[in-house]
């Protein structure tokens, strides 16, 4: 990584999941960017992964600042020791760590760091970061402008079978978006710039299908989406996701 990037590691106590969680930000100012690790990952995953590097031209430039956040899968999706609604619950307390907590600062910094001008997040993540950014986006869309998901699921199925209850229903968006009908949400979503991508080639299959899934659905709720299937040579893997993020940002900024 280019040396003259501006880095910076946080470390900060979470009120909502009473515990410290840590984060990383690169560059000094641009588009307010928020990265989601895949399954079980760390913040430092994105960085060790080439994404930084890949983008370091732009963040170099100023015109993208990117916050890589951590995530508790082991105590929540991924937890081998609770049931399902205690790991739900335990997710809702991470949902409002990020939307109470994380993102208000972020806007907040960005703010101070593009001259006292408002902006709206770019959110985005690789295969679990997928799914995550693609429920906060849909879950609130006032806080977003630009989802780019990569190779992401679009339910909770994977991680809870047929389970359902409030708590998952609502971290779910292959269920609760086909019910809902609030003028608003749809509006937001349908200004905003939505990006789907998945590859054909191995470990691809679910997300693939999930992909379709809500593409269709999307389609029949009139909002305006990209979603892009790539090769059958495409696997689930970092190289493809680092020449597709790079594909995709060089279109959006």
């Amino acid at each position: 990584m280019c040396l003259r990037m501006k880095t910076s590691y946080r470390k900060e106590y979470s009120r909502h999941l009473n515990r410290d969680m840590e984060y990383k930000v690169y560059g000094h100012a641009g588009k307010p960017m928020l990265v989601f690790p895949t399954s079980l990952g760390r913040f430092y995953q994105y960085e060790d992964s080439g994404m930084i590097a890949t983008l370091s031209s732009f963040i170099e430039a100023g015109k993208l600042q990117i916050w890589a956040c951590d995530s508790i899968d082991e105590e929540t999706f991924f937890s081998s020791h609770w049931n399902h609604e205690d790991k739900a619950v335990r997710h809702e307390q991470y949902d409002k760590y990020i939307t109470q907590e994380l993102i208000p600062a972020i806007l907040h910094e960005s703010k101070g760091n593009n001259g006292g001008h408002d902006q709206k997040i770019l959110i985005s993540g690789c295969s679990m970061g997928a799914y995550y950014s693609g429920s906060f986006f849909f879950r609130y869309p006032h806080f977003f402008d630009t989802l780019i998901a990569l190779s992401g699921v679009y339910s909770t199925y994977y991680f809870f079978g047929d389970y359902m209850s409030e708590n998952v229903y609502y971290n779910s968006p292959l269920h609760y978006l086909p019910n809902l009908a609030d003028e608003d949400y749809l509006n937001e979503y349908r200004s905003s710039r939505i990006i789907l991508c998945v590859g054909q080639g191995a470990y691809e299959d679910e997300m693939l299908h999930e992909t379709r899934l809500i593409e269709e659905l999307l389609t029949r709720k009139g909002i305006p989406a990209q979603v892009d299937y790539w090769g059958y040579d495409v696997d689930h893997d970092w190289y493809w996701w680092n020449r597709q993020i790079y594909y995709y940002i060089s279109g959006v900024l």
